[in-house]
């Protein structure tokens, strides 16, 4: 197949239905909510997460095709989140606010902050706005002032606004009550590294290091590749499941993280690491092709839900661990999950895609099309990364990693 055209086509599909179906021209910015039968939610809270998403996937869009409507709902997200999520009092972004834009869940989620870095970063590349970047530093000065551990390294995961401490730290109802979590630390790890690109701060620098290295030392097991996903504040590991999507997703953007940095001891270190994360993601797959949602290894139950956003993590992910090893397995693991992907979860009537799949494929009932965690940002990044990466090529020889056992 041709890949760049497959990906092209449904980049655009994807920005068509956010930019048709999600502004809201009453109570600006976007609605909060596209419920499971494609009827917009009027009066749903709005999420920091979801807006902050929107706004990386415009403005990424935008670079990547220089469109001036994007450019314009980029600055829309960029006006709303400015105007009604940034907490001018205390720092910060707010979790939430109502459809009138009034701050709802004032909570400090270190989550939400780094997302709403990560997009007011890559706004700044987008539009050369240099409040977006002022704010994105500010954010990145709010995270290393309330949220690092000096002693233990790391960071914590969540405050009251005014950053006293919290007794519910959890991001959704799904996770454990933990001072630190995978998903927050890949997050920052992912902003950190997209403000480096343009504001190569020192500070910034050691701590985007730091980061690369507390995943090294504390987040990966070093024995399955896989991901601790809930630990406590010395590092103790607090859960056994694996997170499949998770896993795929952090290999590709660790090894990003390094090449940003342009460290090049830690991109030796980090391809086989990038690597074995992809092959251990991989024991996920299925018959179907597409890539199980968890596996609990002390009851040896599985979560065969296909969900949408690990279908677009796996894509770039086995694609990513194609490039640095050759191996045409992992190049048809990629394929098959594109292939999934496409059957299953794109909605070719009304545009986007489903939240996922029952283990049986059927369309899992009652989830959002769009909503405070279905956001555009998954899947139009698979898109751009594929895009991008086909246009560069392979790897050259010198960086293949050779030596990652990939089971046949």
């Amino acid at each position: 197949m041709d890949f760049a055209a497959d990906f092209q086509q449904e980049l655009n599909r994807i920005l068509t239905y956010w930019s048709t179906r999600m502004p809201d021209e009453v109570h600006g910015g976007f609605y909060g909510q596209i419920a499971a039968d494609n009827q917009v939610v009027p009066q749903a809270p709005k999420g920091a997460v979801l807006n902050a998403r929107i706004l990386w996937t415009f403005s990424a869009a935008y670079r990547h095709q220089p469109d001036p409507e994007l450019l314009a709902l980029a600055t829309r997200a960029y006006a709303y989140i400015e105007a009604h999520f940034l907490d001018a009092e205390y720092g910060g972004v707010y979790w939430s606010v109502d459809y009138l834009g009034q701050p709802l869940d004032t909570k400090k989620q270190v989550y939400a902050l780094a997302f709403a870095m990560y997009g007011l970063s890559e706004y700044y590349a987008a539009s050369g706005h240099e409040p977006a970047l002022a704010h994105a530093q500010a954010l990145f000065h709010t995270i290393e002032k309330h949220s690092f551990d000096a002693e233990h390294g790391g960071y914590l995961e969540a405050f009251a606004r005014d950053w006293s401490s919290l007794a519910d730290l959890r991001l959704s109802h799904k996770d454990a009550n933990e001072k630190k979590t995978m998903n927050t630390h890949l997050h920052v790890l992912e902003a950190y590294a997209n403000l480096y690109r343009y504001w190569p701060d020192a500070q910034l620098q050691a701590q985007l290091r730091e980061l690369l290295e507390v995943f090294l030392a504390h987040i990966i097991d070093a024995s399955t590749h896989h991901l601790h996903l809930f630990l406590d504040e010395e590092w103790r590991v607090k859960s056994t499941a694996i997170s499949f999507g998770h896993d795929i997703e952090a290999a590709w953007l660790l090894l990003e993280a390094a090449e940003v940095l342009g460290d090049e001891e830690l991109l030796e270190r980090l391809r086989p690491t990038a690597v074995a994360m992809a092959v251990a993601a991989a024991e996920g797959l299925d018959t179907t092709g597409g890539l199980c949602y968890e596996y609990e290894p002390a009851t040896q139950n599985w979560n065969r839900e296909k969900h949408w956003w690990v279908q677009a993590e796996a894509v770039v992910g086995l694609y990513n661990a194609y490039q640095l090893t050759g191996q045409p397995q992992l190049l048809a693991q990629c394929q098959a999950v594109w292939d999934f992907t496409r059957r299953y979860l794109l909605d070719t009537n009304e545009g986007e895609w489903y939240w996922g799949v029952t283990h049986t494929l059927d369309v899992m009932p009652d989830e959002d099309k769009a909503g405070f965690w279905k956001c555009p940002y998954h899947n139009s990044r698979a898109c751009l990364e594929i895009l991008r990466r086909c246009k560069n090529g392979l790897m050259s020889n010198s960086t293949l990693v050779s030596h990652v056992h990939i089971t046949e």
